[in-house]
């Protein structure tokens, strides 16, 4: 059987491919997933014995796809309609000797080699096969006749293209058979399931599409303030290297000590009532990144934080920076180290080591608990019980050591009260109760 593969697409090109994902995506950010998305089809597309035609929308510069797809046929789309282009690339692939013929959309990245054989392996039996993605639609259909049914449908842009054309086709008595169903790549929450998967796959993490998704994740950086007018210039000159790059949305629960004043107008600042909790849920629903990433004020970030993220982020939905402390007293730097190994040993993360998490994991754990204490130990403890696994950066936050007294004895003090009142909370004495006993140290 002389085969034939036919990828179907418009030229990647900045403002004309992908227009769903904007604004989260830039215009060019949508060009170069497209051709991610490409690469990895074409490289699945080479594993057949199979001729490959390119199939493409005439409007663009062809030399875009051409660095893609090297010496292939290329065939221009001619028609009104989407049916009508697709019947045409067929009918002329099929008019020039080959015995079946395969046309598959650029939306599907996940495509592999065995889903196309598959499809061929179909068309022995039947006349038609389709790769149906779960929206309803399909991402491949292929034929060893051209049938003008398969292509009759008026619109393409809803979630019974694949039952009506289906429909068309047993009116005629053609026969239908399936390979693999996919998901579509159209809009934002669809890169996020792809995420997802990726983390399940080292073969998408290795794949254009995955690597690149990973790079441009957009995170927002959530910072809860409340009388900060020690920290808050140290925290806006290490945000200013982020400006940009990344969403930046400080939460304010009152200040009352020139905080507010001290915040350059190009932060967003949103008000809330006191307490973490209720300041990081503000910040997360009024937040648009794909990674939720929620600091403390006084914290010291290290060099490419965002970068750090993204890299834990590729293996795991939750996951922190490790702590440290400039103070060079012994019981800090014991309290570095019991941290740190909290993270690995009990799956416990505190909010000082800059908690960050997938936007629909936070959601889906119900945000942080608004208690008046213990809201970061509650949501780890949360994320435990869903059987979330934490990741951590490879390099350290640096956090003031304000919280702790002066002294060994008093330092000794202090630690030893915090795991007790941790110990109560795990016992059910009420967070109320255990606000009392942990003076707020603002």
């Amino acid at each position: 059987m002389k085969k034939a593969l036919i990828i179907f697409t418009r030229i990647p090109e900045p403002g004309k491919t992908k227009t769903r994902m904007m604004p989260r995506l830039t215009p060019a950010q949508c060009a170069k997933l497209h051709t991610c998305f490409l690469k990895d089809i074409f490289r699945e597309c080479k594993k057949i014995s199979a001729d490959i035609f390119v199939s493409y929308s005439p409007e663009g510069n062809l030399l875009r796809l051409k660095q893609i797809f090297g010496r292939q046929r290329y065939i221009p789309q001619d028609g009104e309609s989407l049916g009508e282009r697709m019947y045409h690339a067929i009918s002329l692939v099929l008019g020039n000797g080959y015995d079946a013929c395969l046309l598959i959309g650029t939306d599907v990245p996940e495509i592999s080699c065995g889903c196309l054989k598959k499809a061929f392996e179909v068309l022995e039996n039947k006349d038609v096969v389709f790769g149906k993605t779960t929206d309803g639609g399909y991402y491949l259909v292929g034929m060893k006749k051209p049938y003008r049914a398969a292509f009759a449908l008026d619109s393409y842009g809803h979630g019974k293209v694949l039952k009506e054309t289906i429909q068309d086709l047993q009116r005629e008595k053609i026969t239908v058979g399936y390979t693999e169903t996919l998901a579509d790549m159209d809009t934002v929450s669809d890169l996020q399931g792809y995420r997802e998967r990726m983390r399940k796959d080292p073969k998408k993490k290795r794949s254009s599409t995955g690597k690149y998704l990973a790079k441009i994740s957009w995170i927002s950086v959530i910072v809860p303030v409340y009388n900060e007018a020690g920290t808050i210039d140290s925290m806006v000159r290490q945000l200013e290297t982020l400006r940009g790059k990344c969403e930046i949305l400080l939460v304010d629960g009152g200040s009352t000590d020139g905080t507010l004043e001290r915040i350059p107008a190009w932060i967003e600042v949103l008000k809330s009532p006191k307490g973490r909790a209720f300041q990081m849920n503000l910040g997360a629903e009024k937040s648009t990144g794909d990674i939720l990433f929620f600091l403390h004020c006084d914290s010291e970030l290290p060099p490419h934080p965002l970068a750090r993220i993204r890299k834990v982020m590729r293996d795991h939905r939750a996951g922190c920076f490790g702590i440290a402390f400039h103070s060079c007293h012994f019981f800090m730097f014991t309290c570095r180290i019991i941290s740190n190994h909290r993270v690995k040993d009990r799956k416990v993360m505190f909010g000082d080591q800059g908690i960050f998490i997938d936007r629909e994991l936070f959601f889906e754990a119900g945000g942080f608990p608004e208690i008046p204490i213990m809201e970061d130990y509650q949501f780890s403890l949360t994320l435990k019980k869903m059987h979330v696994k934490l990741g951590m950066a490879d390099r350290r936050i640096y956090t003031s050591d304000r919280r702790f007294p002066k002294g060994t004895v008093p330092k000794l003090k202090l630690m030893w009260k915090m795991n007790r009142l941790r110990k109560m909370y795990r016992d059910g004495v009420p967070a109320e109760r255990l606000a009392e006993m942990y003076r707020d140290v603002r």
